[in-house]
């Protein structure tokens, strides 16, 4: 086992003393980095690019390589698990992604290939062990997965939506099918969170991006519950520490009671949600993420440590937090703001972990 040099992430994210806040971002490998183009147009696509260990383990170290980011992210894409299960994924240039087939029927369900992740989805836990490996201790890696509500709208809806018409259809007029839906992605998402923990993941993220979609009622029977069911399922400890989980809904700051109590260690919020405000809610029982609205990376350096202050603020003393943006950074973002962003939380966070 190598020895991990920067655990803070990991610390913070179990709620333990840290000297300053961790920070990492969402998307930190993408399309903001000149070098990760580079690479994208090496790979010839960008499933070709998640395929290939050797580069998607250069994507993830990129950003490392830049910024002392507290955590690296497995390069992949929420979507591997639909793909694998037969419904082609592929995107189209300024479109997204989308799908040769989807799953409105019984039949479409039936018509579904079983798969085990370890087999199906192996260019996934080559990449896993690749970048463990390339990182060498120097800080935790992160894999992740789609919650199961938002995999099943991009399988319902062939592509993204703005509206959800179809899958909220399924939902509320054929619930037998949808729940049937989701229980198999259920078990196929804590199949491939396991494998990554096996391969070497440290941490674990849950994107439920379209969870806020939902209303009350129907996130915590379509979308919340599913994720409970998950992290019920995960290994607690690998390599003889915890391997936290967060679990982020895009837009479900109005159910931040309910989320803390999923099992999770912590809960990412979006920008809508103040965080001083959040911490009050979930007290002592989840660490927090976030929450800087990507959108202010455009600002000057100066704004951008201003907010980043603000932020810090608005949580206080203590440990539990770990600094992230409120989504995942967009693509023409000036990389020197990233550098102003994250010296931001560097040089302003350790006075409020102070004994």
């Amino acid at each position: 086992m190598t020895e991990l040099k920067n655990d803070r992430f990991l610390r913070a994210l179990l709620r333990q003393p840290v000297d300053r806040t961790p920070i990492w971002m969402m998307r930190q490998a993408g399309r903001y980095l000149p070098e990760y183009r580079a690479t994208r147009q090496q790979a010839g696509s960008f499933m070709d690019l998640c395929k290939n260990a050797e580069l998607a383990c250069e994507v993830t170290l990129q950003p490392l390589r830049r910024y002392p980011m507290d955590a690296a992210i497995l390069f992949s894409d929420i979507l591997t698990i639909p793909d694998a299960l037969g419904l082609g994924l592929y995107f189209e240039e300024g479109e997204g992604p989308r799908f040769h087939k989807t799953v409105r029927s019984e039949a479409d369900l039936a018509a579904l290939n079983s798969i085990r992740a370890e087999d199906d989805l192996g260019y996934v836990m080559n990449a896993v062990r690749t970048i463990r490996r390339e990182l060498n201790g120097s800080v935790p890696l992160i894999g992740f997965t789609g919650s199961p509500w938002t995999l099943a709208t991009y399988m319902v809806e062939g592509r993204s939506s703005k509206d959800f018409a179809r899958v909220k259809t399924m939902a509320y007029d054929q619930p037998e099918l949808m729940h049937a839906l989701l229980s198999l992605l259920a078990d196929a998402v804590a199949d491939y969170l396991c494998a990554q923990v096996d391969a070497g993941a440290q941490a674990l993220q849950i994107f439920d991006t379209w969870g806020g979609a939902l209303s009350a009622g129907a996130y915590r029977e379509y979308s919340l519950k599913y994720m409970q069911r998950i992290i019920s399922r995960l290994p607690t400890e690998a390599d003889g520490r915890r391997v936290p989980v967060i679990v982020f809904t895009k837009g479900g700051g109005q159910w931040l009671n309910a989320i803390a109590d999923c099992g999770a260690q912590a809960v990412g919020i979006d920008w809508t949600t103040d965080i001083g405000t959040a911490r009050s809610l979930v007290g002592e029982r989840v660490a927090l993420q976030g929450n800087m609205d990507p959108m202010m990376l455009f600002a000057s350096p100066q704004r951008i440590r201003e907010e980043v202050g603000t932020i810090l603020a608005g949580f206080g003393h203590g440990s539990g937090h770990v600094f992230n943006l409120g989504h995942g950074i967009t693509p023409g973002v000036n990389p020197d703001h990233v550098t102003a962003f994250v010296d931001a939380v560097q040089e302003l966070s350790p006075q409020y972990h102070a004994s």
